[in-house]
């Protein structure tokens, strides 16, 4: 696939797709819902690492799910 110039915006992004053959939409999906879904791997393996390292530190406890409702209605 040729290289593409710069896209500046949402708008140019989503014409730039339009002039694409099926073919190339077609992979340009696949190719963005891998990214999407790697990048939301990375997010909740940072969330994970974080969450571990506030119950290390003493900064969060475990708790019942009837406790976490209660707290969250409260």
């Amino acid at each position: 696939m040729p290289a593409m110039s710069q896209v500046q915006t949402f708008g140019e992004l989503l014409d730039a797709v339009d002039n694409l053959s099926r073919e190339d939409k077609e992979a340009f999906l696949e190719v963005l819902q891998r990214r999407f879904i790697e990048q939301r791997r990375e997010e909740i393996a940072a969330e994970v690492e974080a969450a571990r390292q506030a119950f290390r530190a003493g900064e969060c406890r475990p708790a019942s799910v009837d406790e976490l409702v209660k707290e969250i209605l409260t």
